[in-house]
């Protein structure tokens, strides 16, 4: 038997409310690496990770609530942090991170790969270049589709390859006995 990476059964993920996995020290771990990563990433790419046109290059880890529900909380602590210091104040801290909480949920909640990259493309497209035209005096719509393009860029052409892989190693681990 293979064991999903922790991910409950597709009967679970389809009930409508959230099942919140128990929380361990491993769980917690994870959490905290996923949260580092993600706010390193940001930084060490600042120039495409912040403005109107952007590729977050650390946008490729929201994929990875679909393998581990852990990194639900570790996306949205490392996107506040990336936000502290990406320039553009409180309303991208908070909303920005509002939107990676949101987006890795309906990810986490997602039945294969390919629609679990959906969420953060269409969540941050919207949320994301909502604000940002505000902030930035730009039209919404454009703002958006900018944002929405280097969602995409990030989820699909980085996120899923980094997800296959991570299934595949993970499951290889899985199958001999070992804990991954």
């Amino acid at each position: 038997m293979v064991l999903r990476l922790g991910r409950p059964e597709r009967s679970d993920r389809t009930v409508p409310h959230l099942k919140i996995p128990e929380i361990t020290p491993r769980r917690l771990v994870v959490a905290a690496l996923v949260a580092s990563l993600y706010a390193v990433l940001c930084l060490a790419f600042a120039p495409l990770s912040y403005g109107a046109v952007q590729v977050r290059v650390a946008e490729a880890l929201t994929l990875l609530p679909f393998l581990l529900p852990e990194a639900v909380a570790g996306l949205f602590v490392g996107c506040l942090l990336a936000n502290l210091f990406g320039g553009m104040g409180l309303v991208d801290v908070v909303f920005g991170s509002l939107a990676t909480l949101a987006a890795a949920l309906l990810t986490w909640k997602m039945p294969n790969k390919f629609l679990a990259a959906l969420p953060p493309v269409v969540i941050n497209g919207l949320v994301v270049g909502g604000y940002l035209s505000v902030l930035l005096d730009l039209p919404f719509v454009s703002t958006a589709l900018y944002v929405a393009f280097g969602q995409a860029v990030a989820c699909f052409g980085l996120g899923l390859p980094l997800v296959h892989l991570l299934e595949r190693r993970l499951s290889k681990g899985l199958e001999g006995g070992t804990q991954p």
